[in-house]
């Protein structure tokens, strides 16, 4: 019934950026949170970013910080992830997720109710 899509991934450079965004469509929902997951084979699915609803709170992975920035633009549904001096390290799938309620665990992939369908990221060295 809610659907967030992914997009934005392909193939990029060590060193280089990218911009992901994903948009929630089909039954309105309001959450304090919005994250982004990503799951390399054979590893577990890891958390990535986080927004809070305004915006003016932010949770990364220590592995992204200083990297990765996540946004949001809650008149458009869509939160983002921008990308940069990515290394191979961060070759994976990319899911965006959102929770059905607040006061969630953010950093915990079981408190999230929908997920994307993922979008590839692959860095070359």
């Amino acid at each position: 019934q809610v659907q967030l899509v992914e997009s934005g991934g392909g193939l990029v450079q060590a060193g280089g950026s990218l911009r992901l965004s994903c948009a929630a469509s089909g039954r309105t929902f309001s959450v304090s949170v919005r994250s982004w997951f990503r799951q390399a084979p054979g590893k577990e699915r890891e958390f990535v970013a986080a927004i809070t609803r305004s915006g003016t709170s932010r949770f990364y992975a220590d592995s992204v910080k200083g990297r990765f920035t996540i946004s949001r633009d809650n008149a458009k549904n869509t939160v983002y992830l921008q990308m940069d001096s990515l290394n191979p390290e961060d070759t994976a799938v990319y899911y965006c997720t959102a929770p059905q309620r607040d006061g969630i665990v953010v950093m915990t992939s079981t408190s999230y109710d929908y997920w994307g369908q993922g979008t590839q990221v692959t860095v070359s060295s």
